[in-house]
């Protein structure tokens, strides 16, 4: 995979505002439209000139349907990653970098928007919660992560903290970001500690929310970046998919506290992206719920495992621009906005490309984590030219 290694990158980013969930004006697709074309706009790009689109997570909204809208002269890709919510965000992009570098297309709009007039509620979890699940109480996805964040705290021995210091994390950066739900509304220890118990041992500010919002990124050969406006935030490796004993196991998966990211899927992302976890300078780690963001980040060696996790994942440690792993520099799923993780990628293109709201000084090397605990998971690493 040497040769795939910085070959494609992302050229353009647009987003709109998160909104309250069912309080958009416009449908999911309007919303995707407008963000693509926010997406052309900052790359210099004539949105005519995307000849592929991917997205996941279910997306109603066809890259054919999306293509006739923008008025494209051709549509040469179109492609959906299959595994439930968050867990294809990551592969999304890898699949549409791998697109452009075996000249299927030559720009792609990686996208996903969602409201709740189009999508209804709880499209994260449509088709993954079945009878085993129903027949025992559970029906929503919080309660399948508590499940495995509780083994996590009581058989791992990692901190309670650690979850508090994600969720205040993504509220410190959300004050900066106007267009995050969160922003204005700051979170402390009392009030968060003082929130109701949504599925023990998740308070209420331990869990993302589903959002009317919409965002999308552009990806292009880096010998092509030139042609756009703007800083490409290049395409170092990218990994997806599921171990032995994880997927659509229902609840036997092995090891189960792990957020799914196997160790040979984790060496083979360092590996391919010629750098390592003391490498990253900033992370956006897809918090469902934040438990599942800790499992996360020990999976991929950011944090020590156990109890020296508490010492590690502290909120002055996870915030820009002084922490050492600033995390969600946007706000994250939990405080920026929940759309199934596509402003995680935004925002992990941004804090190289430049326009974050927490940006991290000298930022090289961007790390994006996708889907913990879900059935697929996924990671994509973005790097500075430099880094090339």
């Amino acid at each position: 995979m040497s040769g795939f290694r910085g070959a494609t990158a992302v050229v353009g980013i647009g987003s709109t505002d998160c909104e309250r969930r069912g309080s958009s004006a416009l449908s999911s697709a309007q919303l995707v439209l407008q963000a693509i074309l926010r997406a052309c706009e900052d790359a210099g790009a004539d949105p005519r000139s995307i000849d592929g689109f991917c997205s996941f997570a279910s997306d109603a909204n066809e890259g054919l349907a999306i293509a006739a809208a923008l008025g494209v002269n051709e549509v040469r890709w179109s492609s959906q990653v299959w595994g439930g919510g968050g867990g294809g965000v990551a592969a999304a992009v890898n699949a549409a970098a791998a697109a452009v570098y075996s000249g299927q297309a030559e720009c792609v709009a990686v996208y996903r928007g969602i409201t709740e007039a189009d999508s209804g509620r709880q499209s994260y979890s449509k088709g993954h919660m079945g009878p085993l699940y129903t027949a025992h109480g559970i029906l929503v996805p919080a309660q399948i992560c508590a499940m495995r964040t509780q083994r996590m705290l009581e058989v791992d021995g990692v901190p309670p903290s650690t979850m508090e210091a994600v969720a205040l994390a993504g509220y410190h950066h959300a004050q900066n970001n106007p267009a995050a739900v969160a922003y204005g509304q700051p979170l402390d220890h009392d009030r968060y500690e003082g929130s109701r118990v949504i599925s023990e041992p998740y308070h209420l500010y331990d869990c993302s929310r589903e959002n009317d919002a919409a965002a999308a990124v552009l990806v292009v050969r880096t010998e092509r970046a030139g042609d756009y406006r703007g800083t490409p935030a290049v395409i170092l490796a990218g990994v997806q998919g599921a171990g032995r004993g994880w997927a659509e196991s229902v609840e036997n998966e092995d090891p189960y506290s792990s957020a799914g990211h196997h160790p040979a899927l984790v060496a083979r992302l360092w590996d391919n992206a010629g750098v390592g976890p003391a490498d990253v300078d900033v992370a956006q780690v897809y918090e469902n719920f934040t438990g599942p963001a800790v499992a996360s980040m020990i999976d991929f060696g950011l944090s020590p495992p156990g109890e020296a996790a508490g010492e590690f994942l502290t909120l002055e440690n996870l915030i820009a621009p002084s922490g050492g792993l600033p995390i969600n520099t946007a706000g994250g799923n939990i405080a920026e906005g929940f759309v199934h993780g596509i402003g995680l990628v935004a925002e992990a293109a941004r804090q190289i490309r430049g326009g974050s709201a927490n940006p991290v000084p000298g930022a090289d090397v961007s790390l994006l984590i996708g889907g913990p605990m879900a059935p697929l998971v996924s990671s994509t690493i973005f790097g500075s030219p430099a880094t090339v």
